[in-house]
Formats: structure tokens, C-alpha cells, sequence
């Protein structure tokens, strides 16, 4: 089949960066989805090459006539991924039917399919950090788009359908093409603005005994590292089941804030706030991803530090895109 892809969410973070590396192996042939509700999600596509753009509700309306076109594979990257997000049939229409709308498609059709989960379905990680489908039943999300994730996840688990997709649990995802994410953009492109602006970085407090302030710890993936991980599922059609995308490794929010403030060669100035109380008790204190599925799957590549994927970002992106701002 010729090389068209889809991919959905396709001006967003991820997305926008995933169709990227693919015209780097030199394929446009590509249909993006999305709705352009933000102008930094036309930015993201100023940067990419496509055939064709769709807006999502048009797409949707157009997958349930049976109208879309053949194509080798989807990338399933479009969501509300707001951990905040309160309304529940928005985040289960959204999240969860148009992603299994989605699937059935490709299944019925041979193309394939691969969608972004979360590692926010892993809630609170009191049961681990393991990809094992034995494990992802006992899952307790903490928020709405972690539960919305999950239930396509126990989906796919029982109709047997993750026997024949791949779906990957994101990490701490950070790099070029978040700014229109809002108050889900990394701390690392918030932070930056804040230290321009003021010379500091605000950290939240930690609200238990056992972490320190600023030593809540989190696996941090460099948005690059998280594409070259999806596009092994294109490249590896063989490879099905439900696999975490992160580092392996947990480093704490002050090692992040530091590599920032190397990364624009400044001291370190570092203070701690008050966490709002609507998130207190949905808060992660620690993700670590088990990488053991993905490397015996295959995948072998390195992933970089925060030091380097920091300093990357910075002199890459968020210095020049300032630059442009005051010019």
C-alpha cells in the first residue's frame, strides 16, 4: 500500500512533532486531523508538510459514513489530554468512543493502528508502573482524562483488539510544539517564560511527609525520544500490545528546574509555592516507567537525559522562539 498515513491530533504537541519525523523519512502523504482552536496549533502546522487537513468533527462524520480513504496506518494522538477537565461525557465521547470508532476502522480494514494512552491511568502508583495486561485491570486513575484512557485500554484488553494495535502510555512528554497546551504545557516551557521574566522558578510544595519540597519525582521524555518510540510501531507491524513510553529513569522536579536554569546558564533560583487545593488530592508524587515490554519487544534506542533534552529544547526552540517574539 502506498505510504498515506492519518495521523489525528496532528497540530498538537506530539502530533505535530510525529508528522515532522515522518516527513524526515520523506513522507507527506499525510492527513492531519484536528480542530484549530488555538493559534499555536497553526504554528505547529506552519512547521510540517501534509496532503490534506480535516477538521475533527467533519473526520468523525466522514469515518462513521465509511468515507476515509485507505491508508497504510492511523496515529491516534488526538485527546483532551487536560488532567483538570471535569466534564465526563465530553471526556468519554472524546477520549474514549472516537478513539474506539477509530480502531474499529483500522481493524475492519487492515490499517494500523496506534493511539496514545497515559501514564496517568496509573493514578496515584500504588500499583506500580508495569505494562503488563495483568496489571492494567487493578488501575485506579486519579482524575477524569486518566479514567477516560483506561477505559479504552480495558476495552481493547477485552475484545482482544490490543492483539492487534499498539497503544502507547506517554510519560512526562516535553518539547518544541506544547505552547498552546496552556496550563498543561511541561514545566519546562512555563518555567522558562518565568525565569525571563523574574530570574526564578516556582516549584509546588510537597504536601507529604516522605518528599521534600521540589523532590517529587517524575520520568521526563524528551518529545523526540517519544516520536522515535511511536514510529517503531509503524515500522514494527508485528509488535502489538500496550507499551510505556517514558526513560526508565525518575529524576525530581529541582533536577529538571536545574537543567533549565543550566541550560539558559543562569543560577539557580528556585522557590516554593502553595498547590492549588483543587489538585492536592489528584496529584502524582511519582512516576517511573517499567521499560521492560518495549526493550523485549525490540526497542533498543537510547533515551536522553533531562540535562541534554533540556538544553536541546532551550537553545532548539524556546530561545529562538523568543528571539522572534521581540522582534
Amino acid at each position: 500500500m502506498e505510504e498515506r498515513v492519518i495521523v489525528t491530533g496532528g497540530a498538537g504537541f506530539i502530533g505535530s512533532n510525529l508528522v515532522k519525523a515522518l516527513n524526515d523519512r520523506g513522507v507527506a502523504d499525510i492527513i492531519v486531523v484536528d480542530h484549530l482552536d488555538k493559534p499555536g496549533k497553526r504554528r505547529n502546522l506552519d512547521r510540517i508538510r501534509f496532503r490534506e487537513y480535516a477538521d475533527k468533527a467533519e473526520f468523525r462524520r466522514t469515518l462513521r459514513e465509511g468515507n476515509v480513504p485507505a491508508v497504510r496506518a492511523v496515529f491516534h494522538m488526538g485527546a483532551c489530554s487536560s488532567t483538570t477537565e471535569t466534564d465526563e461525557a465530553y471526556l468519554d465521547d472524546n477520549n474514549y468512543r472516537y478513539t474506539r470508532e477509530l480502531c474499529e476502522w483500522c481493524l475492519r480494514t487492515g490499517a494500523r493502528f496506534i493511539y496514545a494512552s497515559s501514564a496517568a491511568t496509573y493514578g496515584d502508583g500504588a500499583r506500580g508502573y508495569s505494562d503488563e495486561d495483568s496489571v492494567t485491570p487493578t488501575l485506579q486513575p486519579l482524575n477524569g482524562y486518566g479514567k477516560s484512557k483506561l477505559k479504552f485500554d480495558l476495552w481493547a484488553l477485552s475484545t482482544g483488539a490490543i492483539q492487534r494495535v499498539a497503544g502507547l502510555k506517554y510519560f512526562n512528554v516535553y518539547g518544541p510544539g506544547e505552547d498552546h497546551k496552556g496550563a498543561m504545557r511541561s514545566m519546562v516551557n512555563k518555567a522558562y517564560s518565568q525565569i525571563r521574566q523574574s530570574g526564578e522558578c516556582g516549584l509546588f510544595k510537597s504536601y507529604r511527609p516522605d518528599y521534600r519540597d521540589g523532590e517529587q519525582d517524575r520520568d521526563f521524555i524528551y518529545v523526540s525520544d517519544a516520536v522515535a518510540a511511536t514510529l517503531f510501531f509503524y515500522d514494527r507491524p508485528d509488535v502489538c500490545g500496550l507499551f510505556n513510553c517514558g526513560t526508565g529513569v525518575a529524576r525530581t522536579w529541582l533536577d529538571l528546574a536545574r537543567a533549565l536554569f543550566a541550560a539558559m546558564n543562569l543560577p539557580a533560583k528556585i522557590r516554593f509555592i502553595e498547590m492549588p487545593e483543587e489538585i492536592r488530592g489528584k496529584y502524582q508524587y511519582h512516576t517511573q516507567a517499567d521499560m521492560t515490554k518495549l526493550r523485549r519487544a525490540g526497542y533498543a534506542a537510547p533515551f536522553l537525559s533531562i540535562e541534554d533534552g533540556v538544553r536541546r529544547y532551550v537553545e532548539d526552540y524556546l530561545a529562538g522562539a523568543e528571539e522572534k517574539a521581540d522582534n
